[in-house]
């Protein structure tokens, strides 16, 4: 489907970026990115944000004419960059949920921005990593950050962020001119699948199945994208406008939940009844029956993981909204666009 005003500019089925919201992956103890050990972050105090150096040489140094005075190291400086989250305190999100950082320049030095970085899950120390690549869903915010664990987020959780970058370089030039903190809670780790092959999605919460529904996926001119997603927005009814020749509507479409940037959504579809289980007609959204669209919305939460399978389209790309998890830790941990180690 496509978003009225404000489209991106994605392949058919594309819909404007999600909202913004105001300023916000599972796993068991064994690889999760959770570690006991004490935290090795450097705090604020000891970052280059810390008062420079007085430069004091000792008595023999001072009183001999030839010895050369100490250097002091100067706090870098340069045009700000301000940083803000995603997430909100207190909120709860599914467990596919990176934490999301907007910065307003693009830096070209991300290790101090990641050295800063603390975050814990439930008081232990995680080790997990930025991602950092260019943005579109915010004005002023030209490129992004995502935190993420090596697997999902443990369910059930309490994670808190410590972001001490106040007075650190963001590369030449630049300098982060804020510190954040964090506290976010997860909910139930809900699954969802979708397998263009049976026509069905099955979610689980907990381990547990809680729905499945019949659904009709992307037809082979507009497939669904395969791989992992994440839920990032819910929408009673959302306007959905097509502007393909010979594929021309304007729908309010009720019971609408996005997983991509380019418009993929999980909605209720009354219009296509017929092909909901049976065959793939739409244009790359999952399809449903009202009554189970609504139960999908009313259940669902922003971070919850949706993986789509056997749909016959390409996997969907890691800038296309939360796509995260389609990258492997190897690359992940590279940093992306900006370098972090």
């Amino acid at each position: 489907m496509t978003v009225g005003a404000g489209a991106s500019s994605g392949a058919a089925g594309s819909a404007v970026s999600p909202a913004a919201a105001s300023s916000s992956a599972s796993a068991t103890a064994a690889g999760t990115g959770l570690s006991s050990a004490p935290p090795a972050v450097a705090s604020s105090a000891a970052s280059s944000s810390a008062a420079p150096s007085s430069g004091t040489a000792s008595s023999g140094a001072a009183s001999s004419p030839s010895a050369a005075p100490t250097m002091s190291s100067a706090a870098p400086s340069g045009a700000p960059v301000h940083v803000r989250l995603y997430q909100s305190d207190g909120r709860t999100y599914g467990v596919g949920m990176p934490i999301i950082a907007y910065l307003s320049k693009k830096i070209t030095d991300g290790k101090p921005f990641a050295t800063a970085t603390k975050v814990t899950v439930n008081g232990v120390q995680a080790t997990g990593a930025w991602f950092f690549q260019k943005s579109g869903t915010r004005p002023g915010y030209p490129q992004e950050a995502h935190y993420r664990l090596e697997g999902y987020w443990p369910a059930h959780a309490t994670i808190a962020l410590d972001l001490p970058l106040k007075g650190l370089s963001a590369g030449t030039g630049l300098v982060f001119n804020d510190s954040l903190t964090l506290k976010m809670n997860t909910g139930a780790k809900n699954i969802t699948t979708v397998d263009g092959a049976t026509e069905r999605l099955t979610l689980t919460t907990d381990g547990a199945v809680k729905f499945r529904f019949p659904v009709s996926l992307g037809k082979a001119a507009t497939p669904t994208f395969t791989g992992t997603k994440v839920l990032m927005e819910r929408d009673k009814v959302k306007r959905m406008v097509g502007t393909t020749p010979g594929d021309l509507y304007d729908l309010q479409v009720p019971w609408s939940v996005r997983l991509t940037n380019s418009g993929e959504f999980i909605h209720a579809a009354s219009w296509n009844g017929g092909n909901i289980g049976q065959r793939s007609t739409s244009n790359g959204c999952t399809n449903l029956n009202v009554d189970a669209a609504q139960q999908y919305f009313n259940f669902a939460k922003i971070g919850d993981v949706a993986v789509y399978v056997n749909t016959g389209g390409a996997p969907m790309p890691v800038w296309d909204g939360y796509g995260d998890w389609n990258l492997p830790w190897t690359q992940w941990t590279s940093g992306g666009s900006v370098p972090t180690s």
